[in-house]
This record gives C-alpha cells, structure tokens and sequence, in this order.
C-alpha cells in the first residue's frame, strides 16, 4: 500500500499515523474491461482511488446519448463524490476502459475519522479543493477554449488515451463531432502539432 500512502503525502501532508489509517480503510478491488464501478442510481457506499487502468464518468441524455464528463488514470480519485456527499442516488455511471484495480474506501468510516482527526479534516479540505479545481478547469475550458484547443490541451494531459480509448469518447468529452476531431487531427499533423 505504498502506493496509497503516496498519492495521500501528494494530497496533503499529513503525519504517518493519520496516512496509516487512511490505508487501513482501503480495501483494493479489481474490475475488469467494461465493469461498472457505480451505476447512475444507485446509492454508493464508497468513492474509489485508482490504482491501475483508465476509466470514464458519463451520463445518458433524454434521448439515450452518453455524455463522458471525465477520463481517470492512475492515483485519481474517482465516485459520484456529489452523491456521497448528499447521501443521494448517484448521477453518473463510472466505468472501465482497461482492467482497473482500484482502491475502495467506505466514505461514511471515512467521514467518521475525518470528525475525528484533524489531519484527517484536513486531507478532506484538500482533496475537496483539487475537486473543484478540476471542475473548474473543465467549465473554463468548455466557455473558453475552442475545439483545437481542448483537443491539444487533453492530448498533453493524458498522452497515450487516443491509443486506449475509442474516438467517439474523446469527441463526448471535447463536446465535439468526429468530424471536428479528424479535422483537428489533420490540421495538427500537417502544422507538426502534437
């Protein structure tokens, strides 16, 4: 568990004792290509830390048409962390692109220490804090950027995604049509864009 107690020293710089607790919450669990995690709604007990693999978020507008919100990739954290914090039925589906270990924490224990331990109060804050930062970033990034730039900045982001996931996410997450993404590819290419 290693791994866990590192991606927890990166969150926030807690003592070794409260890490230490953290990692004993942590059950690990493995889902294979194409498993859901947590299924729109259902009520979820746990959110989930990536160890290994890539998976999606989306929902399905009213007329069945799925929507990525967001890609994950190793040491992310990942759970409709809005349905755990509302204790309400999630809204989004989390899935698996590859096979993917992930770390499941029981967020009600979790929440129970984090009343409990100060450093505990203060990993929260902190991982509540890179939360909306990235939701942040991504309502920006929809308002502000143009297609080529979203499609260059998920690129530097997670490099090797296009090898590993099919086009027709990449275009639900960049809010674009393959016809844009082929378009933006083949400006990149002959400008040496990458």
């Amino acid at each position: 568990m290693n791994i866990l107690q590192n991606f927890i020293k990166n969150i926030a710089d807690i003592d070794d004792v409260s890490s230490q607790k953290l990692v004993d919450l942590a059950t690990i669990v493995n889902f294979k290509k194409n498993d859901v995690v947590v299924r729109a709604g259902d009520l979820q007990s746990n959110f989930y830390i990536l160890r290994s693999g890539i998976m999606k978020s989306y929902y399905f507008d009213k007329k069945g048409k799925s929507h990525i919100r967001n890609f994950f990739t190793a040491m992310s954290t990942n759970g409709d962390i809005g349905a755990l914090l509302t204790n309400k039925p999630a809204k989004l589906f989390y899935d698996c692109f590859t096979d993917c270990e992930l770390y499941a924490i029981n967020y009600k224990e979790f929440m129970d220490m984090v009343d409990k331990d100060h450093e505990f109060c203060k990993m929260f804050s902190k991982m509540l804090s890179k939360i909306v930062l990235i939701f942040e970033s991504k309502i920006y990034d929809l308002s502000v950027l143009n297609a080529t730039e979203r499609y260059l900045k998920l690129k530097q982001e997670l490099p090797d995604l296009e090898k590993l996931v099919p086009q027709y996410h990449i275009t639900s997450y960049l809010n674009i049509t393959p016809t844009q993404l082929s378009r933006i590819r083949k400006d990149n290419v002959l400008n040496n864009i990458s």
